[in-house]
């Protein structure tokens, strides 16, 4: 297509492209098909499940697919393992429609425990790893999970709770210095990491799948407290393939190039795998393409630079927490950062700054886009020149999505530009809520997910999110649900009223800060109180700043915390006890 031209940008509409990349007989090829007898747009060539993800996977051979320390997977040990777990897995009583949890960090491990569960029909319920013991047992719990694969940390968290849980029938440890009690060392049954390769062929196990099967239950809060369990099917995952590859194509076209044909890259993978971030958006298309993941013990910004110098990394991000650590990093310029093509990330709110300054000052292009646990992750994608221009836009929806803004009342379709709650439909949205019949029905509308974001759409299409009507905190990632904090505070006897919200955060993007009114003749300190949440919550939940008001709260006619009017009180530090 020649060279392109920057001051004709862009050389195409988004329309012209889309027509382009899913002709037919072109690999974003769209078909029609019936999902829970409604009528959903398709990617034609996304594979039809899991288990023939994985058998993609092997064509990948020797080439790395996962890197963690001195751990190195190649696709063809990685597969070998997939399939000896899976057998191991089924001689224990897993099979189709069964829960198997997995409880544990950015480990090898992890990727061949969730393919190892989804090739035979199981469902992998991912717990996330920052939470609590008692956080846990609730996911093992709700879910019913029968078997579970966790590291030495997270079941030292769950150990005293297996008494708590009876469908939980066998315990899969990885990663212990020692034997545990009652459980099995995953090493005996299919060996460490580097020496997966010399594990036996064996053929996965062949249980029938089908697209819309139940795959996974990925956790996310909702506004009454309780988590729910989003139960996605193995379309859901597998759309994210070809979402992915769509939206880079589109970019190419989009200043007059032809997409190249793929080729795998290397992603630092920083983000948790028990979001649907990594694990769908990102791990899915890694198993396609022959992606390399690399993983970290912890997110440390100084180590992140030097393994994309020494692993030549492509591209990272996740959440813009990790792009501002890396550009503001002292030691930046002591490093070889040149591989860098792409910084993406979602799941925070991030500033139009940060997306000038990933371009100038590390050469590499921008990205984020939109999507939620319900949406299996991605729905929007949003990059290169088109982050550029609209740095403050989630992006367009891809070709098998549809996004519509309507009114209070739910029905009525809101024209460009105007302010509403922002509707999904697609093939990526998720079944249902796992066990919450009145949640589904709530948030699950004829094929379409009630997103509770309050958002828009320009006349071309671009996202704009302008709010969340849902009460949520994101802080560097990680949902924190504002009516779970405040119900931990009102345990303690001294508060009478509590409300959470969030600060403004130029790394995190936000942080929690809580405001409290006392009981009359009651003390409690800043202190005492964040003590008094960390020993109930994960770390991350824990308020950053505790403000006491001396009378109760102002609310509004309906009763509702007026928490716009409480952020007053962070910009004195007189508020602080």
């Amino acid at each position: 297509m020649g060279s392109p031209d920057a001051t004709a940008w862009p050389r195409l509409t988004l329309k012209q492209a889309e027509a382009l990349l899913c002709a037919p007989g072109q690999r974003f090829e769209i078909e029609t098909v019936l999902i829970r007898g409604i009528p959903t747009r398709v990617w034609k060539n996304a594979p039809p499940d899991l288990r023939a993800l994985v058998e993609i996977s092997r064509m990948h051979a020797d080439r790395a697919a996962t890197i963690l320390e001195d751990d190195r997977v190649s696709f063809e040990a990685q597969y070998r393992a997939i399939a000896s777990l899976a057998h191991a897995l089924a001689e224990r009583g897993a099979g189709k429609g069964d829960r198997v949890a997995m409880a544990m960090r950015n480990l090898p491990e992890f990727v061949v425990a969730f393919f190892a569960i989804t090739s035979l029909g199981a469902i992998a319920v991912p717990l996330n790893a920052w939470w609590t013991g008692p956080e846990l047992e609730y996911g093992l719990k709700d879910s019913g999970a029968k078997l579970l694969v966790a590291d030495a940390q997270r079941w030292a968290r769950i150990a005293a709770s297996r008494e708590a849980l009876p469908d939980l029938e066998n315990v899969i440890v990885t990663r212990a210095e020692a034997s545990v009690d009652g459980t099995e060392a995953l090493e005996a049954l299919i060996g460490r990491p580097n020496d997966w390769a010399t594990l036996p062929d064996k053929p996965l196990p062949g249980a029938p799948l089908g697209p819309d099967d139940d795959a996974t239950i990925f956790y996310t809060s909702g506004t009454t407290g309780a988590p729910k369990g989003a139960l996605g099917t193995h379309r859901n995952l597998v759309t994210n393939i070809l979402s992915s590859g769509y939206n880079a194509a589109r970019a190419c076209l989009r200043r007059g190039e032809a997409p190249p044909e793929p080729q795998p890259k290397v992603f630092l993978t920083v983000i948790p795998l028990f979001h649907v971030t990594a694990c769908s958006a990102t791990l899915m298309g890694a198993m396609a393409a022959g992606n390399t993941l690399v993983f970290m013990r912890k997110w440390d910004a100084a180590e992140a630079l030097r393994l994309i110098e020494r692993e030549r990394v492509n591209m990272t991000g996740g959440v813009p927490t990790i792009a501002w650590q890396l550009l503001e990093h002292p030691d930046r310029a002591k490093y070889d950062l040149s591989s860098l093509e792409a910084i993406a990330y979602g799941g925070a709110p991030s500033a139009p700054e940060l997306v000038r300054r990933i371009k100038q000052e590390f050469g590499a292009l921008p990205g984020n886009g939109w999507g939620m646990t319900e949406t299996m992750a991605t729905v929007t994608g949003h990059s290169a020149e088109d982050y550029l221009n609209r740095p403050d836009s989630a992006g367009p929806p891809v070709p098998v999505a549809d996004l519509e803004i309507r009114a209070e009342d739910g029905v009525t379709v809101l024209p460009p530009d105007t302010v509403g709650e922002l509707w999904s439909r697609g093939p990526m949205n998720v079944r249902c809520y796992w066990n919450k019949p009145e949640a589904t029905v709530a948030t699950f509308v004829d094929g379409w997910v009630r997103t509770g974001d309050l958002a828009r759409l320009d006349e071309e299409g671009f996202l704009f999110i302008v709010d969340r009507a849902k009460d949520i905190i994101i802080r560097g990632g990680e949902n924190i649900y504002s009516i779970e904090v405040e119900n931990a505070l009102y345990e303690h006897p001294a508060v009478t009223d509590a409300a959470l919200i969030g600060l403004p955060h130029k790394i995190l993007g936000e942080e929690p800060a809580a405001v409290v009114h006392l009981a009359p003749g009651t003390r409690a300190s800043e202190a005492e109180l964040q003590d008094w949440v960390r020993a109930r919550l994960a770390p991350f939940k824990v308020p950053v700043r505790i403000a006491f008001a001396p009378e109760m709260l102002p609310r509004n006619a309906n009763g509702k915390i007026l928490k716009r009017e409480l952020r007053e009180l962070f910009a004195d530090s007189s508020s602080r006890p």
